[in-house]
């Protein structure tokens, strides 16, 4: 039994299209060859039924002998039996070469989102990230589901080629050169059939995008009326897949028709090529018959053949897109000679800024452009693309594993994420804590009306992306998890920025009183929180413009307290 999704999906080459498909082969290639020896026993087996039964015409009935007859009839059984065990089991194995190809592409994929972050979805857009998963992945692995069988079908074209050439060299050159002739002419089906089958993949993954991006701000745009105006975006998006759609079909029907046509015609020239021949006592009658089976038969490898075309040309579409999300880098790379961060805790400071923060304080950093504290988090976390020179206790953060950074240096983003699962794991993924532990930081979080609305608690089943809890439900939810995380820094961004006045006042409090002792950086401009402040930073234009209490700088700091109060004392 195969378990998938494997360990270790391993580490792909990504040189180009082909040698992607070529180390996914090699990386399944027990079961690939099993299924390859199963592929030609199968129809090898099929290819020996119409000479089998030329040697019973020939010998049994034309020839009147019984025991011959019943010879050729037992061998002629055997071989169907043959066929059956050997096509079952190679169906078998085709199935888990397809499924181990699909997951072990999705798995890569789902690995290296975790690795780049937000780095990833800057690089590819989101549509295409989810068709990979779900559409492309699948392509890959239909070429191993088809590769068992056009083995066998080059084997058996070959072992049938043979007896014809032995039987009657005409005959035999006739199917020899006609079977590669006439696959060479779906080539001037394929090849465009490949090219609109990209750009209907690219329309594809714009529309998946779109959709993608309406459904997270469903909320927003229902609040300002623009649910209408990302409708008809999403119904253009949707005729242009139509269209590009159209375009494909076209050519896919004459790769179908062509796949019954040519080998029909085929057929035919052989069938009246052998009539004749045995008209002329060339060949014998029960010979004719085997000719006639192995025109049907050829039918078969021919069929194979354009599959395989047909599904080489997908896997090489979707290996191309997959190459590319594979291909992007994270924002941050583990340093070549990793430092340790000093035990103790330390003063961390952010040389960008000027801001500096002391040990075991609680401290908010305010400015008037959210988007520079929020760049000041990152910086402190080692997060982004930009480069960081922040330090704790004199070590630069960038010169620190992302191992021990991320457990020492905790950043909970303005809009955290939550995933599929049992609530009890979201708020505590590695399971260290106590239901008690979980439980006491839900209550700093402010979180009990969360859980008593869950018939299952913490058992409760979360939804993707906590889609079924308002926005400050999740920012509480998000919170408890950060502060599971008992990290010697914890920066928060905008940690109460949905919750009502009452419920923020009450989280400010509790959060000084669970984290005495460590230090925590709150990117917040609500006076709510910076009355638990034990000291504020104000920034300006990206730099310290004002360290203090938050009263000294509200009498001080006329910009500060503009900021703060949102300009409501002018």
């Amino acid at each position: 039994m195969i378990r998938l999704p494997v360990a270790d999906p391993g580490t792909p080459a990504l040189t180009s299209p082909t040698a992607y498909l070529t180390w996914v082969a090699r990386a399944q290639k027990r079961t690939l060859v099993v299924a390859v020896c199963f592929g030609i026993v199968w129809l090898v087996s099929q290819a020996l039924f119409p000479a089998v039964m030329g040697k019973a015409i020939d010998q049994g009935i034309i020839g009147k002998d019984p025991r011959a007859l019943l010879m050729w009839c037992l061998i002629l059984l055997g071989l169907v039996v043959v066929s059956a065990l050997s096509g079952m089991l190679r169906h078998k194995y085709a199935v888990y070469n397809w499924m181990q190809g699909a997951f072990r592409s999705a798995q890569l994929i789902g690995h290296k989102a975790a690795d780049t972050g937000e780095s990833l979805t800057r690089a590819v857009p989101t549509g295409d990230v989810v068709a990979t998963v779900s559409s492309d992945a699948m392509r890959i692995g239909g070429l191993y589901d088809v590769f068992a069988r056009f083995v066998g079908s080059v084997v058996s074209y070959l072992v049938v080629a043979l007896i014809l050439l032995s039987t009657s060299a005409p005959l035999g050159l006739v199917v020899l050169i006609g079977v590669p002739v006439l696959v060479g002419c779906l080539a001037f089906v394929v090849r465009p059939l490949q090219a609109r089958q990209l750009a209907q993949r690219e329309e594809a993954g714009k529309l998946i995008g779109l959709g993608a991006d309406t459904v997270a701000g469903l909320r927003v745009l229902r609040g300002i009326g623009g649910e209408f105006t990302f409708l008809r975006r999403y119904a253009v998006q949707s005729q242009s897949v139509r269209q590009v759609g159209n375009r494909v079909a076209g050519y896919q029907a004459t790769l179908d028709a062509a796949q019954i046509l040519l080998p029909g015609i085929f057929v035919l020239i052989v069938v009246w090529l052998g009539a004749r021949f045995a008209v002329e006592g060339q060949i014998t009658a029960g010979q004719l018959v085997a000719f006639y089976g192995y025109t049907a038969f050829l039918v078969i490898p021919l069929r194979t053949a354009t599959e395989m075309v047909d599904r080489s040309t997908r896997a090489h579409i979707g290996a191309g897109k997959l190459i590319k999300i594979l291909a992007v880098t994270p924002d941050q790379d583990e340093p070549n000679t990793p430092r340790p961060l000093p035990e103790r805790p330390g003063r961390l400071v952010d040389p960008t800024s000027g801001a500096g923060f002391e040990p075991g304080r609680f401290t908010v950093v305010v400015s008037a452009r959210p988007e520079e504290s929020a760049a000041l988090a990152d910086r402190l976390g080692r997060f982004g693309a930009d480069e960081t020179d922040a330090r704790l206790n004199g070590t630069r953060v960038a010169d620190a594993s992302l191992a021990l950074l991320r457990r020492r240096i905790v950043v909970s983003e303005a809009d955290p994420r939550l995933f599929t699962g049992p609530l009890r794991e979201e708020l505590d993924p590695h399971g260290q804590h106590d239901d008690a532990a979980i439980l006491a930081a839900l209550s700093v979080a402010s979180g009990e009306d969360v859980l008593e609305a869950l018939p299952g608690g913490l058992d409760n089943e979360v939804e993707e992306r906590g889609r079924a809890f308002s926005g400050g439900q999740r920012q509480r939810l998000a919170l408890t998890r950060a502060l599971l995380s008992e990290a010697d820094v914890l920066v928060l961004v905008e940690p109460t920025s949905a919750v009502d006045a009452h419920t923020e006042a009450r989280i400010a409090s509790r959060i000084t009183t669970a984290r005495a002792g460590r230090t925590t950086v709150v990117m917040s401009a609500s006076p709510l929180v910076l009355d638990q402040a034990d000291e504020v930073v104000y920034l300006e234009n990206g730099h310290v413009a004002g360290v203090g209490t938050h009263r000294r700088l509200m009498s001080e700091l006329p910009d500060y307290r503009r900021t703060v109060t949102r300009g409501e004392d002018s």
